[in-house]
């Protein structure tokens, strides 16, 4: 099984499918939308995909992701009734990470149904089914990337930072607001977990999701 990818893009198509030369081999692998953008890559032009290797009776398919959280999703995705790879490719091509995690943890079925082909049966069952596995921490969580804005919200309606305004506490407190909680709920559970702020983000955040969504 191939579980990384790290190599040259040579070639892009519109429904996602991408070829990556390693070493003069060309592997095609079926990436969300964005993937490549944020895939880390070198000063050489070669990007680097986490893959999950996908064997059928007739077909061997490559999906390649830019992090770990990413292909995490997907298998959670891949693991609900009715939802197929390709159909998990578009849920994470629709929704960011930080977002579909969000919609999840707050019961948000309409925010899942706006990915095409999502239907409320369909978005009803994910949060359902992958709630719980959420809380407990089976997607890692990376910082959110700068100027981000919350599910919902566009970047100029994204609510104004607060104290503290930096350090791990801020940290935690931006990664919370960008699921879709309210700042003044997540300072408070920030604050609760003070004395355990030297601890991992993605631990922080697990924790504070569990707070959150009791």
């Amino acid at each position: 099984m191939i579980g990384r990818l790290h190599g040259k893009v040579v070639s892009e198509q519109l429904d996602g499918t991408v070829i990556v030369d390693v070493g003069g081999v060309g592997y095609e692998v079926l990436v969300p939308l964005g993937t490549l953008g944020r895939a880390p890559g070198d000063s050489e032009g070669r990007v680097t995909l986490t893959v999950v290797t996908h064997v059928r009776e007739d077909a061997i398919t490559l999906f390649g992701f830019a992090n770990e959280g990413e292909r995490a999703a997907f298998r959670l995705l891949t693991g609900v009734t009715g939802v197929g790879p390709r159909i998990a490719v578009g849920i994470l091509s629709g929704l960011s990470l930080h977002e579909l995690v969000g919609a999840v943890l707050k019961g948000d079925a309409k925010r899942l149904q706006t990915v095409n082909g999502i239907g409320k049966k369909l978005a009803d069952r994910l949060v359902l089914e992958l709630k719980d596995k959420i809380q407990q921490g089976a997607i890692t969580l990376g910082p959110t990337p700068p100027g981000a804005a919350s599910p919902g919200l566009s970047a100029a309606a994204s609510p104004p930072s607060a104290a503290p305004s930096s350090g791990p506490a801020a940290t935690l407190v931006m990664t919370l607001v960008r699921l879709g909680f309210k700042q003044s709920e997540c300072e408070r559970v920030a604050a609760e977990l003070g004395p355990r702020l030297d601890e991992p983000l993605d631990v922080l955040v697990r924790e504070a999701l569990k707070q959150l969504t009791r």
